[in-house]
C-alpha cells in the first residue's frame, strides 16, 4: 500500500505528533508499506537548537520525505505554516507518488492541502485527533478572547473530523470528543506506539551521558532525582513542579529536579527557579535527541508529568518501559494512560497530594521495586510492534468505504 501521510509538525520540530509520525512510517516501511511524510522545511537556526541535521536525517529516512517551503508565525518561535504560493507541489508530488490512502496528522497548513487534494482525487483520507485544539490554542494566540479561540479550535477540527472516511483517536477521551462534536462516526482508537530502538540502551553511552551531565551539574550528583522529559511549555503546567519539589525536599532534602528538553518557556522557567531560590535543585538539559531519553530514564528516581492537556503523554509510557515509575496529574491522556495507579500514581491537581506520592516512592524501596516492575510491564501493550496492524486495518478500511463512495458518486454523475 502506498501511504501518504500529510503533518504540519515534523522533525526538527519536536512533538507528539511529529514523534508519531516518524514511529508509524518507520514501522510501516518494516512491514513493507511505501510511506511518504509530507512536512515543512524549517530554518538552519531551528535544526541546530534541536541538535537535528535535516538533510542527513531526510537522506538516511527510509521512507520517503518531502518538505514543502514555510515561513514563520509571529506568535511561535518553534512553529510554521508552509507558503500559499507552494500548495502546487503538493499536487506535483502526489501525483507521482499516486497514494492509496492519505492520512492527515494536523490541522493546518499542510494538512489542509493534503485533505483538498484527497477529496478532488477522490482517495481514500484518514484523520488523526491529535490534538485539542480548542484547549490548545490560547496559549499560542494571546490577542483574541478565549472563547473565540475555543470556538475557531473546534470549528478547524471539525472541517477533517466531517471529511474523514475513518477517524483515529489516540485515546478514548479523545474518542469521545468526536461525538461531542456532533459527528456520528465511530473512531478507532489507535494510541502512538513506543518503537522498540527508542529504549536502546548501551552501557558505554550511558557512562558518557552521565559523565558529561555531571560535569555540567556538579550539584545534580548524588541526589534524588525528579523527572521531567518534554517540550518546555506553558500549557505543560510545569511550574507546579517547583511547589512540588519545594515540599518533597522536606522529607527528602536531597531531592532535585531535572528537565529533559527545550522550548519557548525554558528561559522564564529557569528564571522562576532563580526567584524562587531553586536554583541549586533544578536542572535544564535543553533539547536532547530522542535515543538518549533512555539513559535519563535510567538515572532518574521518580518520573513526574504535571500536564493536564495533553492527549496521550508518551513520555510517561517510555518512563514506564524503563522502568521508572510515573506520579503524574490524573487529567486528559494520563487518564488513559495510566487508568489508576498502574505504574505509579495518578494524583488529582493538588501540590499536597502529588508530593506525598513522590515522597512514598523515595522513601520506600519495596513499594519503589514493586511499581518499577509494574509499570514495565504496564507499558509493553503501547509497543509500537503490535499497533502498527491495527493501523493497517484502518487504512483497509478507509480504502473499503472510499470504493462504495466512488461507486455511488459516479452512478450519481452517470
Amino acid at each position: 500500500m502506498r501511504i501518504a501521510m500529510f503533518s504540519d509538525a515534523y522533525f526538527p520540530r519536536i512533538n507528539g505528533v511529529s514523534v508519531s509520525v516518524k514511529s508509524y512510517a518507520d514501522e510501516l516501511t518494516k512491514l513493507g508499506h511505501e510511506v511518504c511524510v509530507i512536512c515543512l522545511e524549517y530554518t538552519e537556526e531551528q535544526q541546530r537548537s534541536s541538535l537535528f541535521d535535516e538533510k542527513s536525517s531526510d537522506k538516511k529516512s527510509p521512507f520517503k520525505i518531502i518538505r514543502i517551503p514555510s515561513a514563520g508565525l509571529f506568535f511561535s518561535k518553534e512553529d510554521r505554516f508552509m507558503r500559499f504560493d507552494k500548495w502546487r507541489l503538493i499536487k506535483k508530488h502526489m501525483d507521482v507518488f499516486k497514494p492509496d490512502v492519505i492520512h492527515i496528522n494536523s490541522e493546518w497548513t499542510i494538512g489542509y492541502f493534503g485533505a483538498i487534494y484527497a477529496h478532488h482525487r477522490r482517495i481514500p483520507l484518514v484523520f488523526t485527533f491529535h490534538t485539542m485544539w480548542e484547549d490548545y490554542l490560547s496559549n499560542y494566540v494571546s490577542f483574541l478572547p478565549e472563547f473565540s479561540l475555543r470556538k475557531i479550535g473546534k470549528s478547524v477540527v471539525k472541517f477533517y473530523l466531517k471529511r474523514a472516511d475513518v477517524i483515529i483517536a489516540p485515546t478514548p477521551r479523545i474518542s469521545s470528543v468526536v461525538h461531542h462534536y456532533g459527528i456520528e462516526k465511530q473512531a478507532e482508537i489507535l494510541p502512538t506506539g513506543i518503537p522498540d530502538s527508542k529504549l536502546a540502551y548501551n552501557s558505554k553511552r550511558a557512562k558518557r551521558i552521565n559523565t558529561a551531565l555531571f560535569s555540567k551539574f556538579p550539584e545534580l550528583k548524588g541526589k534524588r532525582i525528579l523527572l521531567f522529559v518534554g517540550r518546555i511549555v506553558k500549557e505543560k503546567n510545569l511550574s507546579f513542579l517547583y511547589d512540588v519539589l519545594e515540599k518533597v525536599q522536606k522529607s527528602v532534602p536531597n531531592t532535585a529536579l531535572l528537565f529533559v528538553g527545550g522550548g519557548p518557556y525554558l528561559e522564564e522557567l529557569q528564571e522562576l527557579s532563580c526567584k524562587m531560590g531553586l536554583s541549586s535543585s533544578v536542572f535544564f538539559t535543553g533539547y536532547m535527541q530522542g535515543k538518549d531519553l533512555v539513559y535519563f530514564y535510567r538515572l532518574a528516581d521518580v518520573f513526574v508529568f504535571p500536564s493536564k492537556t495533553d492527549t496521550q503523554g508518551l513520555v510517561t509510557i517510555e518512563a514506564m518501559l524503563c522502568g521508572l515509575p510515573a506520579v503524574a496529574i490524573g487529567e486528559m491522556g494520563t487518564i488513559d494512560v495510566m487508568q489508576g495507579d498502574h505504574g505509579g500514581f495518578m494524583v488529582d491537581d493538588s501540590v499536597e497530594h502529588f508530593s506525598d506520592k513522590v515522597c512514598e516512592l523515595l522513601l520506600d524501596e519495596n513499594l519503589h521495586a514493586k511499581k518499577s516492575a509494574e509499570a514495565k510491564e504496564w507499558g509493553k501493550q503501547w509497543k509500537i510492534s503490535k499497533l502498527t496492524p491495527n493501523l493497517v486495518k484502518c487504512y483497509e478500511k478507509a480504502v473499503n468505504i472510499r470504493i462504495s463512495k466512488n461507486k455511488e458518486y459516479n452512478y450519481a454523475n452517470n
